[in-house]
């Protein structure tokens, strides 16, 4: 009776966490759902007396493959909107036939369980213990496919790797740099707030740069096309000529 509620319990958590990790936009709770049915389907080996394969599904699979997963979205950053970039061609054909092969290989586990005969815990592990009997299995009929999947977690683990440390492809710009790149540009100083230098209050008179010439990016291109036309220039020239600059820029981008 407990192994019957147990299971109807865990098999609820899991096909509403499998849902979740299907229908989630966000990856990273994709994988946290994800690392909720690899726990439940631990509870479900530990319940039927198998606790070397609840310990491998915790360790092995919760423990290193999810964490991994988890790190390399943490470390990359994946944001919803990638998802729909194809990056790489003929990504969706490929996609799609893989998608077929996994609902085949899946109507055959389910046509599997429901019309074979069932051979029960203590034929499947026959003498020796189960640990001998998945040793047997693992090294002898399904060698090939353990090969394959551990080929398959170290080259997780190096593409986690490469794609985490992208930036040191090339030199990291440093602190130096950035100074010395400032300087030489166009503006080797911020702006001042309009009004910050000014000589009066006022929302006509423009910002000072440090070494007293006038910011043309604080003069306001609608009041200096209004001075120009009205010929109400200020008294200073070097602000009457930046009016004059700005007002050209102005009838240009017109």
């Amino acid at each position: 009776m407990g192994e019957q509620v147990t299971f109807w319990v865990l098999a609820v958590v899991s096909v509403a966490a499998a849902l979740g990790m299907v229908f989630n936009r966000k990856a990273v709770y994709s994988a946290l759902m994800l690392g909720t049915v690899m726990l439940c389907l631990a509870v479900l080996y530990a319940v039927q007396n198998a606790p070397f394969l609840a310990a491998v599904q915790i360790i092995v699979y919760t423990g290193a493959v999810m964490m991994l997963f988890l790190f390399v979205l943490m470390l990359v950053g994946v944001d919803s909107s990638d998802s729909f970039v194809e990056t790489l061609r003929a990504q969706r054909f490929w996609g799609t036939i893989a998608a077929v092969g996994f609902g085949v290989l899946f109507i055959l586990a389910v046509g599997n369980a429901v019309f074979s005969t069932p051979v029960g815990l203590a034929g499947a592990i026959g003498q020796g213990g189960y640990i001998r009997t998945l040793a047997l299995l693992l090294f002898t009929k399904y060698v090939f496919a353990f090969e394959i999947t551990s080929a398959l977690l170290i080259t997780a683990a190096l593409g986690a790797m490469v794609l985490a440390h992208r930036e040191r492809l090339t030199a990291k710009a440093t602190q130096k740099d950035l100074a010395r790149a400032r300087f030489l540009g166009d503006q080797p100083s911020p702006l001042p707030g309009p009004g910050t230098y000014a000589r009066s209050n006022a929302i006509d008179m423009p910002a000072l740069l440090p070494d007293g010439t006038v910011s043309e990016k604080s003069v306001n291109r609608y009041i200096a096309r209004f001075d120009v036309e009205k010929d109400h220039l200020p008294a200073d020239p070097k602000l009457a000529e930046a009016v004059k600059h700005v007002a050209e820029i102005e009838e240009e981008a017109k």
